[in-house]
C-alpha cells in the first residue's frame, strides 16, 4: 500500500552550504525542530552518511510530554538532498536548490495514518517556518 506524500518547502535569503549546515549540524537543529515556541529540541545527534542515524528529542517546555524522532539516512548528497527513513518504514526527502541568491528547501515526506493530512503539514511547515527564521538570523 502507498502512502500518501506531503511537500513543504520554504526560500531562505542565505546560500546553499549555510542552509546545509544549519540542517546537518546538531548544534543548529537544537534551536529550530520544533513547530511552536511552547516546544524545544534539547538534543540531537546526526551521523551524516548513508547508514548513519538522525535523532533528535523534541519536547513541551513545561517536560508534559516529548518524543525522539528518529531515523537512518538513506540517501546523501552534499547540498542537494537527503533522505531520511524513519522506524515505521516512512520516509522523508529534503532538497535544497540554489534559486537568486538564496536556497529553496523543500521536504516530501509520508504522511502517517494517525493524525490529519492538514495537521501533519502544518506541523512539518512550522518547523521548516523555523529552520528559515535561524539561518536568516545569523
Amino acid at each position: 500500500m502507498s502512502r500518501q506524500q506531503i511537500t513543504i518547502d520554504t526560500m531562505i535569503a542565505a546560500d546553499i552550504a549555510r542552509v546545509w549546515d544549519a540542517f546537518t549540524t546538531p548544534a543548529d537543529i537544537t534551536h529550530w525542530n520544533f513547530a511552536s515556541d511552547d516546544w524545544c529540541c534539547p538534543n540531537a545527534q546526526v551521523d551524516l552518511r548513508v547508514g548513519g542515524s538522525y535523532k533528535a528529542r523534541m519536547e513541551a517546555k513545561d517536560g508534559s510530554v516529548g518524543f525522539d524522532f528518529e531515523g537512518v539516512y538513506k540517501e546523501l548528497e552534499h547540498c542537494k538532498a537527503l533522505t531520511v527513513a524513519m522506524g515505521d518504514g516512512r520516509k522523508a526527502r529534503t532538497t535544497f536548490e540554489t534559486v537568486g541568491t538564496g536556497t529553496k528547501v523543500s521536504t516530501v515526506f509520508d504522511a502517517e495514518t494517525e493524525n490529519p493530512i492538514e495537521l501533519q503539514r502544518d506541523g512539518w511547515q512550522a518547523i521548516l517556518n523555523n529552520f528559515k527564521r535561524h539561518v536568516e538570523a545569523e
